[in-house]
């Protein structure tokens, strides 16, 4: 398939058409965006927004949305933005209602079935699906120690998916000989499309370039392939795309997250002149 004809397959079943990516939250359309509301802990933002918006229609729908998300109280609301997202400033327009962008990430796909052969693990390596509380823990501790953030939030939301709605959820991670775990990933599978999201699959320092993340790939590539799913989609980091690209990776285009934080706006004097 063309690269043109995935990327628009992706947004339609994976955008416009969103499902909710976990037990207690919801995807509404609200005029020309479509976006996830759930809890403190859940992923809340923008997945969506028309094609055909213009500058006035989103200005009105980046309004709303901060009206919105401030009104459920919210500590988090992003607004995924895509390369290929209209009109052509929309990044600009949201950084000024208040949104920062982070690092963006690149977008890749490739077949399930091509990636779901078998991989020679390294010495003193196994992989174990993380099934309950215990396994959860671990994994956020893998984590904490490739990617040196908190594992809180991830903690609860693999908990929550594993007690509440474990039909569509895979987590893994690879644990060395003493059991002490050095990588982790996980997969949301998304019925009614051909799509897979693979997540996570950091790996502590000492075991990069060993094969453990590729083997991570593979696992999860065979149990979407296994399911009927057709296409594995990642939000690469420049870290992980070099190594998705030599096992087949496409890429789509590039995805920058935006995170609503207003006191990030400029501060102004009552005749509009900058103070900061």
């Amino acid at each position: 398939m063309p690269h043109t004809e995935t990327r628009d397959l992706f947004d339609r079943e994976m955008r416009e058409h969103a499902r909710p990516d976990g037990p207690g939250v919801r995807v509404e359309r609200a005029g020309p965006v479509v976006r996830q509301v759930g809890g403190p802990d859940d992923w809340n933002g923008v997945v969506w927004s028309d094609p055909g918006l213009d500058a006035a229609g989103a200005d009105a729908a980046i309004a709303a949305q901060i009206e919105h998300c401030t009104a459920l109280g919210l500590p988090d609301f992003e607004w995924k933005l895509y390369a290929h997202d209209r009109p052509a400033d929309l990044g600009d327009r949201l950084r000024a209602a208040g949104f920062v962008p982070e690092e963006p990430e690149t977008l890749l796909v490739a077949p399930a079935g091509l990636l779901a052969g078998p991989v020679e693990l390294p010495e003193g390596i196994t992989l174990r699906p993380v099934t309950d509380a215990a396994g959860a823990e671990l994994m956020a501790r893998a984590h904490e120690r490739a990617f040196g953030t908190d594992g809180t939030r991830l903690l609860h939301q693999v908990v929550r998916r594993l007690e509440e709605a474990p039909e569509d959820f895979v987590a893994v991670m690879a644990v060395d000989g003493e059991g002490e775990p050095v990588c982790s990933g996980r997969m949301e599978l998304y019925p009614g499309t051909g799509f897979a999201g693979l997540w996570g699959g950091g790996t502590v320092a000492a075991w990069r370039g060993r094969g453990v993340y590729r083997a991570l790939v593979a696992y999860r590539a065979r149990i979407a392939a296994e399911r009927g799913y057709r296409h594995l989609q990642v939000d690469a980091t420049d870290m992980s795309a070099p190594i998705l690209r030599r096992l087949g990776f496409t890429e789509l285009g590039t995805t920058t997250p935006y995170v609503y934080r207003p006191e990030h706006l400029p501060c102004r004097t009552p005749a509009g002149q900058n103070v900061s």
